[in-house]
């Protein structure tokens, strides 16, 4: 089974259109989306409704830095500071391009910092792009396997 892709966003535009490219790239990992932060806290600490989701951390966390409840530097800082969630791949996904969020979001050890393109093709392309590196290119840190098998 292949490692979910969680994704965090609340614009209902970003996230149609970030679930369209995603769809575009083909990959066959199932997109969590999740509204806020508070809402993703709870998916990675499977916690409220989603205590009784499949133990493992996500392939990729796809996380806007302007949330509501918790903000995106908030769920990273939770993230890097809990240790069975620091290993996990996490992109900064914004439309920010402000030099104090970029460097705030690398000192909290985000793995990426992407801003949303505008172009429609552009953002396309740069989605689907990272969910195919994060998802199938990149090698998992050890003890973070790429499928999860049952016997």
């Amino acid at each position: 089974m292949l490692k979910p892709i969680l994704l965090v966003e609340d614009n209902p535009n970003d996230l149609e259109l970030t679930l369209i490219a995603l769809e575009k790239s083909q990959l066959a990992n199932e997109v969590i989306v999740v509204r806020d932060g508070a809402e993703a806290l709870d998916y990675l600490n499977c916690e409220g409704s989603f205590r009784n989701r499949p133990a493992g951390n996500p392939a990729v966390i796809l996380l806007d830095l302007k949330l509501p409840k918790v903000d995106g530097l908030e769920v990273l800082r939770h993230i890097r500071g809990t240790p069975s969630l620091k290993s996990a791949p996490v992109v900064m996904l914004t439309s920010s391009r402000e030099e104090q969020d970029l460097l705030r979001s690398y000192e909290l050890g985000v793995n990426a910092y992407v801003v949303k393109p505008v172009d429609f093709q552009e953002f396309v392309r740069a989605i689907s792009d990272l969910g195919v590196f994060w998802a199938v290119l990149n090698e998992p840190p050890p003890g973070s396997a790429r499928y999860v098998r049952r016997k």
